[in-house]
């Protein structure tokens, strides 16, 4: 499955390098100068040590060779007699040269540590940093976004293109720097030793570093398209967790594994052409090492035989030619890190740069505590710019307490004219306002704490039933949670579990039926005492007895409040002060239950089909029903 145009992935294919995003991740890292500072100060003492080394070879291996060669005037006489003395010396020399080569190597081990260390954690804490603004931003982002983009891709970034930057903040570019400290240090250090055989090497350099660039184009937008295929897979996995019941009900389970198996596949033809292109690499970057060291071992030959050039230089030089040809033998593992980092960088930056459709005005106000008056002005709605309108010059106005039922077919525009009013979309012409105010004129947070939901969608979270329905209110006490549950029938049902209360709910609700979590969710909604309510078919998943004693306890909570019912049973509606029936984004008719029985053709014919087609109630009810006014 492709993302949509205007997913942040893109299309596969449109992927292009840019690695000023990776510059960007790096640009968080003086955040935690402290940390970097321990780091990379460790890098650059234990690269020191590491340097010494073969300059303490070399000490010792001239000093033993000039002195068992003999430089005295008369030569190998002079050389025996003083045998005994150059012994104690060298002897001397190899005990103070071991000390030192070990306590170079207790300091390079020791900042070692600290370097690899600080370095994680600087890491961890920028990938902190990413996770939390990522998910900030996709909390925020308006739900438009979320109807074009896929939620499995948008978990791989906040998840796995989070640990691809990470792991190079955390081992790239620690490499990376040493690398170049390496590089730049060991090529002084030959320089001062001799700079003929420096001379010879250096076009070397250039040919590496032209690989390193060219690979890291071409990796990049690979591992852009591993991403994305990732996210593919995730999202079928997603999906189908999500709906195993409807999966198993239906008998689909070799469909959605082929499914998968597809998507996995993409993924690993993707992968491998990744390998391919680093299996070519590799045996390139060694290549370039090997015709290195075969050149100074020919050229350091012949200026040793020239005497030009003392043992003790040649053994240091090799040993430094070995510092100088590791960073370029690393440059595949650094490209490999880099490429995926970039690639990431640039997918997690797409979502952090995207432009909210729904956000505060500059200088919008705080909505104080409201009356309810709400009005639709002349309200045209798109989806999309330059779409067909799902609402069409819609007006209405719903006064302080009163309850409007929104009536008609399936995409006849009732759930958009909800979503209207705390936001969740804009309004493409027209206006919306509460008590006179336009809602694009108030803070989001605002005007969303005066409005109750119960949508038709019912989301309950991991824990336990009181923390659901505290969920808008987690200071609330037990007192209150219990007498909102009461009010929305819940209560019964909660106290015949074990644990009351406290019972978990499992995974989305899992553990209770389709109108227990409805009756939850209601719950919820009426604990925040909003002076708006808007309850989306809320009744929807539960049977005659249990939605008559809903509406029942919905009826005395909606006195004083401005509700917004859609439902699909008139019966759950006829008591409405204001009924809208909708068609094609259009209101066609409006008034009491009473006035749309004479004066809506459509309304009558929904009433009449509706009486036919309901199964009559429990006979226990008639009289309940009765008494307030409704028939079965």
């Amino acid at each position: 499955m492709q993302e949509r145009r205007g997913s942040p992935g893109g299309r596969p294919g449109q992927a292009r390098p840019n690695f000023k995003m990776l510059g960007r991740a790096l640009s968080y890292i003086p955040r935690y100068r402290n940390i970097a500072f321990l780091a990379y100060g460790s890098l650059f003492v234990a690269t020191a040590a590491q340097l010494m080394v073969p300059q303490l070879i070399q000490s010792i291996i001239d000093t033993l060779v000039a002195g068992f060669t003999g430089t005295a005037p008369d030569g190998l006489a002079n050389t025996i007699l003083h045998l005994p003395s150059v012994h104690g010396r060298a002897t001397q020399g190899l005990i103070v040269a071991m000390l030192a080569i070990a306590l170079f190597a207790a300091m390079r081990a020791i900042f070692a540590f600290g370097q690899g260390y600080n370095s994680e954690r600087l890491s961890q804490n920028v990938a902190f940093d990413f996770r939390n603004e990522l998910f900030a931003k996709i909390q925020r982002l308006s739900f438009s976004y979320h109807d074009r983009n896929q939620t499995g891709q948008l978990m791989i970034r906040a998840t796995d293109d989070v640990e691809k930057v990470r792991l190079f903040l955390g081992q790239g570019l620690v490499m990376s720097l040493q690398a170049v400290v390496l590089l730049i240090a060991t090529l002084i250090v030959l320089w001062t030793t001799n700079h003929d055989l420096t001379l010879v090497i250096l076009p070397i350099l250039p040919v590496a570093f032209l690989a390193f660039l060219g690979f890291g184009a071409i990796a990049q937008p690979l591992f852009i398209q591993v991403q994305l295929r990732i996210g593919a897979l995730n999202t079928v996995l997603q999906e189908n967790l999500a709906g195993l019941k409807v999966v198993r009900a239906f008998a689909r389970e070799p469909q959605e594994l082929a499914r998968f198996t597809r998507s996995a596949d993409d993924l690993v033809a993707q992968q491998l052409k990744v390998a391919q292109t680093f299996s070519f690499l590799f045996p390139i970057i060694f290549l370039i090492s090997n015709l290195g060291q075969a050149i100074i071992l020919y050229f350091g030959g012949r200026q040793i035989i020239d005497g030009t050039l003392t043992l003790g230089e040649w053994q240091k030089f090799s040993l430094y030619l070995a510092y100088l040809f590791f960073p370029i033998g690393q440059l595949g593992f650094i490209i490999n890190l880099m490429a995926q980092a970039s690639a990431s960088a640039q997918r997690i930056f797409e979502i952090l740069d995207t432009q909210n459709e729904i956000e505060n005005r500059p200088g919008a106000r705080e909505l104080s505590a409201v009356t309810g008056r709400v009005v639709f002005d002349d309200v045209t709605f798109r989806y999309f710019k330059g779409g067909e309108p799902v609402l069409n010059h819609v007006s209405f106005t719903a006064e302080p307490g009163q309850t409007v039922a929104l009536l008609g077919a399936t995409g006849s525009g009732k759930t958009t004219i909800i979503n209207l009013i705390p936001r969740f979309y804009d309004v493409s012409e027209g206006k919306v306002t509460i008590d006179g105010i336009d809602v694009r004129d108030v803070t989001i947070e605002s005007l969303r704490a005066q409005i109750g939901i119960v949508l038709q969608e019912t989301t309950l979270f991991s824990g336990t039933i009181r923390d659901n329905i505290a969920y808008g209110r987690p200071d609330a006490s037990l007192d209150e949670v219990i007498a909102a549950a009461k009010a929305a029938a819940a209560h019964d049902f909660i106290m015949e579990f074990p644990h009351g209360y406290e019972t978990p709910v499992g995974e989305r609700g899992s553990t209770l039926s389709g109108g227990q979590k409805q009756r939850v969710a209601i719950a919820r909604a009426l604990l925040l005492n909003p002076k708006i309510l808007i309850l989306d078919d809320s009744t929807s998943s539960v049977d005659l007895a249990t939605e008559y004693r809903i509406q029942k306890a919905l009826d005395r909570l909606m006195k004083g409040r401005t509700s917004f019912v859609i439902a699909q049973r008139i019966s759950t509606v006829l008591n409405a002060d204001q009924i809208l029936v909708l068609d094609k984004g259009q209101i066609v008719a409006r008034g009491n239950h009473e006035e749309l029985l004479e004066t809506s053709e459509i309304y009558a014919e929904i009433y009449n089909s509706q009486l036919v087609g309901d199964a009559s109630p429990e006979p226990t009810l008639v009289a309940e029903l009765a008494e307030v006014g409704l028939r079965p």
